[in-house]
């Protein structure tokens, strides 16, 4: 039977998909807004205090996040369970290793490795965090979790590459407001961030409908 003929099929349908977008758009925001602040805080020469707070912001924006996606697929009160904090850090340590990982090789090698090593460690960080609030493992190989983690990987590259090899500025004409004249400034690493953005909004539009189908 058609499913225009089941109103009640395409209005879980139609439920699942906003929800899935909107958790998606939501998550990537915070995210892109963890990750960004975090990152900037720490690429170059950053003081022991500036570690730490990148780290704090870094830890609350995955805490963020996991507890959307725990909203979009479990129940509210399965998070508050003490246990569920392991997700976020396993969120946390992927990005650390990454960021460590990149800089000791250094170089277009270590902008590679540390790109392979954060797919990897987001990919167990997803099957995590799946196993953690209880959903029902895939029945066969799925390439939703390898794509959303290939792209997010492919958003940090993009973040680190706009640090180490691109010394790119858009500068706009000088404007003039009343007796203020204002010039507007894009750096690479700015654009670099919208972009990690978008490839978040992707990764977990993704993996949240094929979750919210399964």
């Amino acid at each position: 039977m058609s499913v225009i003929r089941q109103p009640g099929v395409l209005g879980r349908t139609t439920r699942r998909r906003v929800v899935g977008v909107g958790v998606a758009f939501v998550a990537a925001a915070v995210e892109t807004l963890a990750v960004g602040v975090w990152f900037l805080l720490l690429v170059g020469s950053p003081s022991t205090s500036t570690a730490l707070a990148g780290l704090g912001i870094l830890f609350c924006g995955a805490l963020v996040r996991t507890g959307l996606f725990g909203v979009a697929t479990s129940e509210l009160s399965e998070l508050i369970k003490p246990w569920r904090l392991g997700a976020a850090l396993a969120m946390t340590a992927s990005w650390v290793v990454w960021l460590f990982v990149a800089q000791t090789v250094g170089g277009p090698v270590g902008l590679a490795a540390g790109t392979l090593v954060l797919g990897g460690a987001l990919l167990v960080q997803f099957l995590f965090e799946r196993y953690v609030f209880r959903l029902r493992p895939p029945a066969r190989l799925e390439l939703t979790p390898i794509l959303s983690a290939t792209l997010l990987a492919l958003g940090g590259a993009t973040l680190l590459a706009s640090v180490w090899f691109v010394n790119l500025a858009v500068v706009s004409p000088p404007i003039s407001v009343d007796t203020t004249t204002v010039v507007v400034r894009i750096e690479a690493v700015q654009i670099a961030v919208v972009v990690f953005g978008v490839l978040a909004f992707v990764a977990h539009q993704r993996r949240c409908q094929r979750l919210l189908r399964s």
